[in-house]
């Protein structure tokens, strides 16, 4: 037995239904476009956010010992009790929540005393190209800088 079937009910073509993927697939391209640029924002921003955090538990070091981490202890005296002389007895910390992250590109930042510009230290992280200087996202961002 033959159903009968009514205009309209015959379902999609093959055509269309390329046409349907291919519009989809510009869409799609068009905002992952866009999350990558956002992305992009997010990590500098991030990184800023970092150094920050940064500063102020170096601030917190310094009431505490009466001095800043050396460069050889470097920014890992925030989280544990350094073991490179000088030790200072009034170390309470860790200082930050968790183990020196490296920067949204997973470089470590460096961390330098006596800092830039007459400051007692500086930290930066290079940026996403991971070499110094740079322009938009490979720019270096610096504790120092705006």
């Amino acid at each position: 037995m033959r159903k009968l079937m009514k205009y309209g009910d015959e379902g999609w073509t093959f055509m269309e239904t390329l046409v349907v993927i291919a519009i989809v697939l510009i869409l799609t391209s068009t905002v992952g476009f866009m999350a990558i640029q956002y992305l992009d924002r997010a990590r500098v921003a991030a990184a800023r956010s970092q150094i920050d955090s940064f500063s102020l538990a170096l601030e917190s070091y310094y009431i505490d010992c009466g001095r800043y981490p050396t460069g050889e202890q470097n920014l890992e005296a925030l989280w544990k009790k350094p073991t490179i002389e000088p030790v200072s007895e009034n170390w309470a910390g860790p200082y930050i929540y968790k183990k020196n992250p490296n920067d949204p590109w997973g470089n470590p930042y460096a961390y330098m005393i006596p800092g830039a510009e007459g400051l007692p230290f500086s930290i930066r992280s290079l940026g996403a190209d991971g070499r110094e200087g740079g322009e938009g996202k490979d720019a270096d961002i610096t504790s120092w800088g705006d």
